[in-house]
């Protein structure tokens, strides 16, 4: 079996002679000496030397409080002394995917913004950047490497980086202290009884809430679920049980450690927490030398009070892990750092759980993590998104208590405003069209000393950025967007025999011949007209000279059709998220800035405006070669000039999904109407969407037949149960 060789693997390398010659790092020293009997914290590798300054934090970042939160005297004053008139704070991803939109949101807080919001002097501010990856399953140096390369690209600097990995001896020496004052167990229950157990112990809860008597609404069948048969096992018996589960002589899956909590607590995170589980996976970091795993609710706290952190902020869905948090640290007379819970960042038109994009990245719905669609750094990054553009986005979107979803439009805003002034302008043409100018010569002759030869601003608004020249030429290229076969008194661009303006060379451009290939527009023929009695265009149009560089463009849209992306979000993603012009051209002053020498998928490649197209930027698929002017050249778009509000023309088959989809928005309207008249009791009795689906129900009416009279599983109820929880909290608000 897979478990047992697992389990020779990982004896092999406990035990052979030869394991530093092979490179293996067995269990690492700590950064701090293990606190076993003593609350005594090492300041090693902590800076402290800052100037005293008085800082006043009263009434900044502060969340629930909890008894146990409170330091003693002697704690406090310890920490005083560590950290002088240091405040620290600490920015911990696990290492199980690429950073996004939401870990930019918390490095802004955790290296900037909270500090603000204290009023702490730039010299005091210290943050720790932590890795906590306490899951090897889900881990990767690929993904620990990109999280370094993301922080350092993003322009912060962190007091030095450490890993919760490097704390695991010190961790397990904890573990067993708990032990021994009789707070931990090693526990034999299956997944299946700990799940049974946290179901009585929610309801016995539930009744103790009303009034009711735990023991007749929520029985307890058995003293083996219920504390469990091994609450109460003889401190012996569970470090011999722990040694054993260290030694890798027992399965996974078979024994834990866990944490004597309350389960009288109506928090069901307090419900004898899981400290340790058997795995005999590598750890990408720490190696080999262990095969059971603290989980993060027993070492994130740990590793805050270690590494002397002031501030542990992170979003509000851990707002119920206060009580385990503190509890531990309370357990182990350790120093309580302040915690903070702010809202999680949601941005319309994208997902950001991790597992959600896992799922894009595997399921090929985009190019990778590093995709321009991707709401990661790293995708982000690719299409053109600097660092200022994305701390900026994350200033104006700030830090607070209250749930919002951002608009993606915000965004594009930011990124206009900052590549405006700092962007160098070229001419492209999307969908090319030739054009012969035939009174080309003629005009040429005329044109004087410089000949049809412009000197163009890099950046029209700031001459210090310098300049380019482009030239004319005989033969050029519009794009498809600025030409049309009939006149229409709307379009001001080139049409038959109604002139143009042609960009910098101040003329006018009228078609005299459309050269087709079937349907197709092979070519015009066009004659510049630059008399001093000229009619005066309505508009000028761009063009790209007869040496245009060929290149690929990548136009970029919403990644999901809906705003805010459902349960159905496969169904809802855009299948025109990515439209690709494949025979674009850029011209020529270009040339020396797009090499591949010059591209990185880890900095910022060269931004370009693209007169009247957008912002672009050189993507990292790009092999051109601009000696040779050989290899593929690809720019991605960042974001259009101006925000798109033109009607988009749609077809009748598009009219009809837009029908459907209104009918269905007002029919999920009504019926949410319906539900907030139901009362949660009744919820599966009186529901449309559960008429008819169960045959029996519980004293509080949860079901527990279907309707042909077979019983519901556990798991069933289970999620029963949460649906009822998350009406009753909609139905209690629509009360209010």
């Amino acid at each position: 079996p897979s478990c047992v060789l697992k389990r020779l693997f990982f004896f092999f390398f406990l035990s052979s002679p030869s394991t530093s010659s092979l490179g293996i790092i067995m269990t690492k020293l700590p950064p701090y000496p293990p606190v076993i009997g003593s609350t005594t914290l090492s300041t090693a590798s902590m800076s402290t030397d800052a100037p005293e300054t008085v800082i006043t934090t009263a009434g900044a970042l502060e969340g629930r409080e909890l008894e146990w939160a409170i330091n003693t005297p002697e704690l406090t004053a310890e920490h005083a002394a560590i950290n002088s008139n240091i405040i620290r704070t600490r920015f911990p991803p696990e290492p199980n995917g690429y950073l996004h939109f939401g870990h930019a949101q918390s490095m802004n807080m955790n290296f900037a913004l909270s500090f603000e919001k204290l009023g702490v002097p730039m010299e005091n501010r210290r943050t720790i950047f932590r890795f906590d990856d306490t899951n090897p399953d889900a881990e990767s140096p690929e993904y620990i490497d990109s999280m370094k390369r993301d922080l350092e690209w993003m322009g912060w600097q962190p007091e030095k980086t450490t890993y919760s990995s490097d704390n695991f001896q010190t961790l397990y020496d904890l573990a067993v202290k708990l032990i021994k004052k009789g707070l931990a167990y090693v526990c034999d229950m299956t997944k299946a009884e700990m799940e049974a157990q946290r179901e009585l112990a929610k309801k016995r809860c539930a009744a103790r809430a009303v009034g009711a008597d735990p023991d007749v609404e929520a029985p307890i069948p058995s003293a083996d679920i219920l504390p469990g048969r091994n609450r109460d096992t003889s401190v012996e018996r569970n470090l011999k049980l722990f040694e054993e589960m260290k030694l890798g002589l027992h399965d996974e899956g078979t024994l834990t450690l866990r944490l004597k909590m309350d389960f009288d607590s109506p928090n069901p995170n307090m419900y004898d927490l899981v400290a340790y589980r058997i795995r005999y996976t590598p750890h990408p970091h720490a190696g080999h030398g262990w095969c059971i795993y603290p989980n993060y609710d027993f070492t994130h706290g740990i590793c805050d009070s270690l590494e002397h952190i002031d501030y542990s902020i992170c979003t509000l869905e851990f707002e119920t892990r206060r009580e385990p948090y503190f509890w531990i640290l309370w357990a182990l007379d350790m120093y309580r750092p302040k915690v903070y819970e702010m809202s999680r960042l949601n941005v319309e038109y994208t997902v950001l759980s991790k597992r959600r994009l896992l799922k894009l990245v595997n399921a090929k719905y985009v190019r990778g993590w590093s995709d321009p669609r991707m709401p990661t750094i790293s995708g982000l990054r690719r299409r053109g998104y600097n660092k200022e553009i994305i701390n900026n986005f994350c200033n104006e979107v700030g830090a607070t208590r209250s749930a919002k979803v951002v608009q993606m439009a915000k965004l594009f805003h930011v990124a206009r405003l900052t590549l405006a002034d700092t962007t160098r302008r070229a001419m492209a043409a999307l969908e090319p069209i030739k054009v012969v100018i035939t009174n080309f010569d003629e005009e040429a002759a005329k044109a004087g000393e410089n000949g049809m030869t412009f000197e163009v601003q890099n950046s029209p608004t700031d001459a210090s950025l310098g300049s380019h020249n482009v030239t004319l030429t005989g033969t050029i290229y519009i794009d498809s967007e600025d030409f049309k076969m009939e006149d229409d008194p709307n379009f001001y661009r080139l049409t038959p025999n109604k002139p143009v303006g042609v960009k910098y060379h101040g003329g006018n451009l009228i078609c005299d011949e459309i050269v087709k290939d079937g349907d197709k527009i092979k070519m015009l023929k066009c004659h510049l007209d630059s008399s001093e009695g000229r009619p005066k265009p309505k508009s000028y149009i761009t063009w790209v000279p007869s040496d245009g560089i060929k290149c690929e463009v990548r136009i970029y849209d919403h990644l999901f059709t809906q705003p805010e992306p459902s349960d159905r979000w496969e169904e809802e993603l855009n299948p025109e998220s990515e439209v690709i012009h494949s025979n674009a051209i850029v011209d020529p002053s270009v040339l020396e800035l797009v090499d591949k020498k010059d591209v990185d998928e880890w900095k910022s490649n060269q931004a370009l405006q693209f007169e009247r197209l957008g912002y672009f930027v050189v993507d990292t698929d790009t092999t051109f070669d601009s000696a040779t002017r050989e290899g593929k050249l690809v720019f991605n778009r960042t974001v259009s000039l101006k925000e798109d509000k033109t009607v988009k023309k749609v077809s009748s088959h598009e009219e009809e999904q837009n029908r459907k989809r209104v009918e269905q928005q007002r029919a999920i309207a009504a019926a949410r109407d319906i539900m907030m008249t139901i009362d949660p009791k009744d919820l599966f009795k009186l529901a449309p969407e559960y008429k008819d689906k169960y045959s029996k129900f519980d004293d509080t009416g949860l079901p527990t037949h279907l309707a042909d009279g077979t019983e519901l599983t556990k798991s069933a109820k289970k999620k029963l149960e949460k649906e009822r929880a998350k009406h009753a909290k909609k139905f209690a608000k629509g009360k209010k």
